[in-house]
């Protein structure tokens, strides 16, 4: 496996930072995830637009323009010979020293992963996923935007971690002020009486296969809504479903042991699923 790392590639046992990086040391760094599909990059300048908007709001220059940083992408797939895979460009603030001034770290790190990656959750495409509502609440907006995607993701972790103990697939999380957030990783949609809805993406990461999905539901002359949402929205919708770039698009059929609609993927949850794949085929970059 070949990893880019500032300036060269490298193989994975040498793709070493610095115990004074400030990625490392404080979560001080933005990334990407992004998936490439039968030898093109899907949607690319979408994720890139996202990584250089997420550093931006933390101050972080990106010391490549976004050409560059394409090119280092695509140059990361070829060197390891993937067509299909997933890819994780990593931006730290760079070497510093024990203390919290960014001003001390000259430098940025600049790092690409480039890996296999299949379908994340397996059969239960076809089963549905049992979800948990966490007790961990989304960080405010006004304290760490959900929109930036930075290294700073315990508050992801720890919804993750308490999903699993309590025996779910995947964690749902609430903000502060009890309106549907998101996942651990992904966005979340319900489908009641035929309409669609998504929560606003201030308390949320705006998804990149979110919006591809939206557009899908749009082509299929679907109902589609943006709103705030709680506990209620979801225990008496018809289909939730999930997206991601590692989920896709995943059917939710249990939430905290209650079955949703009648407990198994929903027909509008079917037709986006298999619009998604389409639409996977159709766009990318070519590697």
């Amino acid at each position: 496996m070949w990893i880019y790392l500032d300036g060269k590639f490298v193989q994975k046992e040498e793709a070493k930072v610095s115990v004074f990086d400030h990625g490392l040391l404080y979560g001080d760094g933005v990334f990407e995830g992004i998936r490439a599909y039968n030898g093109k990059v899907f949607r690319l300048d979408a994720h890139l637009d996202r990584l250089y908007d997420s550093a931006k709001t933390i101050d972080l220059p990106i010391p490549f323009t976004t050409e560059k940083l394409k090119g280092l992408i695509l140059e990361t797939l070829r060197k390891n010979k993937l067509r299909n895979g997933y890819i994780r460009p990593v931006i730290t603030r760079g070497v510093g020293d024990l203390g919290l001034d960014p001003r001390k770290c000259m430098k940025p790190t600049v790092i690409i992963i480039a890996v296999e990656w299949g379908a994340m959750y397996g059969d239960r495409y076809e089963k549905g996923l049992a979800a948990v509502t966490v007790s961990v609440r989304r960080n405010a907006a006004e304290a760490l935007p959900p929109n930036a995607k930075t290294l700073n993701y315990l508050n992801n972790i720890l919804a993750k971690m308490e999903s699993y103990h309590k025996g779910g697939d995947e964690a749902i999380i609430f903000d502060t002020n009890g309106y549907l957030s998101e996942g651990s990783g992904d966005n979340i949609f319900i489908v009641k009486r035929g309409v669609i809805s998504t929560p606003p993406c201030l308390n949320n990461l705006r998804g990149i296969t979110q919006q591809a999905v939206i557009e899908c539901a749009e082509d299929l002359g679907l109902e589609m809504q943006c709103q705030n949402l709680g506990f209620y929205d979801l225990y008496t919708a018809d289909e939730v479903f999930v997206t991601g770039t590692m989920a896709e698009v995943a059917p939710v059929v249990k939430i905290d042991g209650r079955a949703i609609g009648d407990g198994r993927p929903g027909p509008v949850t079917k037709r986006l699923m298999a619009a998604f794949r389409e639409v996977t085929k159709r766009e990318g970059t070519p590697i």
